[in-house]
Order: structure tokens, then sequence, then C-alpha cells
């Protein structure tokens, strides 16, 4: 999960996105320097931004910031003193790991996908993927439920032609690497990689 500071660009100011909304159909409530952020309709909560942040946080990072702990700490030290009783119960555990394709076997309803069983270190998640070139054995990138992929493209559950799919199989254009091969394929990593290492990139 990703948090932004942008002091030059946007102001003195986290931007903490929880959800994508319509950005003209928003309203907020202010808590101290913290504004909520939700859905005018629905009520959804879409985010906060927390204003003055260099004076509540030390962030020497600027950009896209990943929220740790220590990070999410602080932030609900400073909900409670500003009276916000939101709970910040969020699942901060790498959405990029190392997988290890135990095995592979044909879609049956679809000759050009695979379903794969990758162990990603603490479980075996099932994932359908159109690769030609996946097979068992293979280290590999793995974009967990929950992801953000460089395009914006949000992982999710899904069912691809009626097969269950927890994740995908990542290709280095899809991961947005430099000098990406133009070949449709996925990215096979050496053999120096643990599966369920986070992959950072």
């Amino acid at each position: 999960m990703d948090v932004f500071y942008n002091p030059k660009g946007v102001g003195d100011i986290l931007i903490f996105p929880v959800k994508e909304g319509d950005r003209l159909n928003t309203t907020f409530e202010k808590y101290g320097d913290i504004a909520k952020i939700t859905d005018k309709e629905s009520g959804d909560l879409l985010g906060y931004n927390i204003f003055h942040a260099s004076s509540h946080f030390k962030l020497e990072e600027h950009g896209k910031i990943t929220l740790t702990e220590e990070l999410l700490n602080k932030i609900k030290e400073l909900f409670k003193k500003n009276n916000l009783d939101d709970e910040l119960d969020f699942d901060l555990s790498p959405k990029f790991v190392v997988g290890y394709v135990e095995e592979k076997t044909p879609h049956e309803n679809a000759d050009k996908l695979s379903v794969c069983q990758v162990n990603v270190g603490d479980e075996t998640l099932q994932i359908v993927c159109g690769a030609p070139n996946v097979d068992a054995g293979q280290k590999v990138v793995v974009a967990k439920v929950g992801a953000a992929m460089p395009s914006g493209m949000k992982i999710k559950y899904a069912k691809l032609r009626g097969v269950a799919s927890s994740g995908m199989i990542c290709s280095a254009k899809e991961l947005g690497l430099e000098n990406a091969p133009k070949e449709k394929g996925i990215l096979v990593l050496n053999e120096s990689y643990d599966a369920g290492q986070p992959y950072n990139f």
C-alpha cells in the first residue's frame, strides 16, 4: 500500500488513498490537519489528506512512499489526537513477491491458458496464466491480489474461463521494466531469488 508526498508539486500534504472514486463526487470532513474524503453518494471512504505533514512525520522520501508499519502507527496516533476514530487496519504485506511455479496444467476451457500452482512463501496460489513460456520449476514475479500495477490496473480475485485465479504472474513489460522484451512472455528470474521474498522494481 502506498501513500504520496510531493511538497514541491502539491504542498506539505500526505495523500493517503484508500479507494478510487470520482473526484467530482466527493465530500470531506476536517479533523484538525486531517481531511477525511468520502464518496457523496455511497459514503465509501476514498482516503485522507494530512496537511502540514512535515510537522507530524519525518518524511525523507518524496513521491510514492510504501506505507510501513512505523508510519501507519504514527498516522494512527495523529488520528487519535484529532479525535478521528477510524480504524486503519490495512494489509501492509508486500504485493509483488517472488513465486515458485510448482505445477502447471492445461486450462480445461482454453487452449492458450495454463493453470499454475505458485508457492509465494507463506501460501500456494492458483494463478491462471496466458504466457507461452510459463513452466513448472520457474522463479517468477507474482502480483498478489491488491497489487496496483504500473499501468494503474488493480489485481483482484478473478475467474478466467471458469477457473479461479488469485494474482498474476508478471512480464517485464507489465512491471514497467526498462528494456522489456517485445515478445509475449513472463519474466523468469534466476535461482538466487527465494519464494516469498518481496520483489522491488
